[in-house]
């Protein structure tokens, strides 16, 4: 298997596993509660995601900035990952959808504050060749804990039908032990020093037709100080991104299609369960054979997943959810390793910040023009959008790509 994981990245693998596992078994009850419940309006369910989804993007760019400039990473990922547990039993005192409301700012803050600096410290720990079975073993950790949590939701909504309060005060516990998991994390080596899971040595500059990112970014200039291999490479990641739409729509396309609601969660669970299974592997083969390799592929499996949903009755949809998962398999945590072959070693929770917050803005834009196509064109629609934009992602990166590599390689070298 190669050079053993830091334990930095593996206990963070863990404190993931278990918020997801919280997060998951109160998500997917959220809509019952404050409808059923609370007796809020459908509409209102939009809003309160949109905002809290807002508030995630805007926090991650902040709190990568502010890390750096700290010099620390462990005080905004134990933050974080406080305020997501937190979250649970405040989700369960609400007696009115401004509560819940709340519930879901502080949940979404929380996020926002340890998403970038949990990255930047992945980033800290490893080698860049190692990058790619980093952030794929966190991946496979985070979807793995999804898994779980929609499991136990399903288990708890048939043995404890209607007591949503006390479901979201079960999903706290696995959210404290989460927390406590936060204080066994210490803050790696700062930048520019050996690391000691990981002794620091400079690696030949890969050849032009190989993917994998070198161990040292090309130097600062540009825009903000990032190189320019740094702007182009996301500004491919965001064309990507606003292909990639909420996932919700692809249950609601199932729904539309004639799936009763055990299938629609069965095909999410074998997303899940996919999208899990593939990670590390894809990201220990992204690190050996190019992650633009890897992405480019992923890219194109996600246009002909998304075409499929666009031309697909509901007979014939069910493989497309493995599908999904692997294409997500192929992307995710090869993208997180990409981008950070592209970052000045002083910087890197500033980046990261930026690449989350881009993505996060492009996200938000692309799942609203998909749901006003939904709505006002057909279901299919979205699809159709979403399987042309990745399709335009695979072009521009095939015709990007080699440059972007010869213009890292060549600064590597030259140094």
């Amino acid at each position: 298997m190669g050079q053993q994981l830091p334990q930095p990245v593996r206990n963070l693998g863990w404190i993931s596993f278990f918020t997801d596992i919280a997060s998951e078994m109160v998500y997917p009850i959220v809509p019952l509660f404050l409808t059923s419940a609370l007796g809020a309006p459908v509409a209102l369910l939009g809003l309160i995601e949109g905002v809290a989804e807002a508030i995630v993007s805007v926090m991650k760019g902040l709190s990568g900035w502010h890390s750096d400039k700290l010099g620390r990473r462990v005080p905004y990922i134990r933050l974080g990952y406080g305020l997501g547990a937190l979250s649970k039993p405040l989700m369960a005192l609400a007696c009115a959808w401004p509560l819940v409301f709340l519930a879901r700012v502080v949940d979404r803050l929380g996020k926002g504050l340890r998403t970038t600096a949990r990255d930047a410290m992945i980033v800290d720990a490893v080698e860049s060749r190692i990058a790619g079975r980093a952030f794929g073993f966190h991946r496979m950790m985070d979807t793995l804990g999804a898994i779980v949590g929609v499991l136990a939701a399903l288990l708890l909504l048939k043995f404890l039908p209607g007591e949503y309060r006390l479901i979201f005060l079960i999903a706290g516990v696995p959210g404290l032990a989460a927390v406590w998991l936060t204080f066994r994390l210490r803050e790696p080596c700062r930048a520019g020093a050996p690391l000691p899971d990981a002794p620091a040595r400079k690696l030949p500059a890969p050849e032009a037709g190989q993917g994998a990112a070198v161990q040292e970014p090309a130097p600062a200039s540009g825009l903000l100080g990032f190189s320019a291999s740094y702007w182009l490479t996301l500004g491919l990641l965001m064309l990507f991104a606003f292909a990639n739409s909420s996932d919700t729509l692809l249950l609601l396309r199932a729904k539309n299609l004639g799936w009763n609601d055990t299938q629609v969660i069965l095909g999410y669970l074998l997303f899940n369960l996919t999208y899990a299974l593939s990670s590390y592997p894809l990201g220990l083969l992204s690190d050996r054979f190019g992650r633009w390799r890897m992405l480019v592929g992923g890219w194109a499996l996600y246009s002909a997943v998304y075409f499929g949903f666009s031309f697909s009755d509901g007979q014939s949809i069910w493989w497309l959810f493995p599908l999904y998962g692997l294409s997500m398999g192929l992307t995710e945590g090869v993208g997180k390793a990409l981008i950070s072959g592209h970052i000045p070693p002083e910087r890197k929770g500033t980046a990261l910040g930026v690449f989350h917050m881009g993505l996060g803005f492009t996200s938000l834009a692309s799942s609203v023009v998909a749901g006003l196509l939904w709505d006002r064109v057909d279901p299919s629609a979205p699809f159709r959008l979403g399987g042309a934009v990745a399709l335009a992602a695979v072009i521009a990166a095939l015709i990007l790509a080699p440059r972007i590599r010869e213009a890292t390689a060549k600064a590597a070298g030259g140094r």
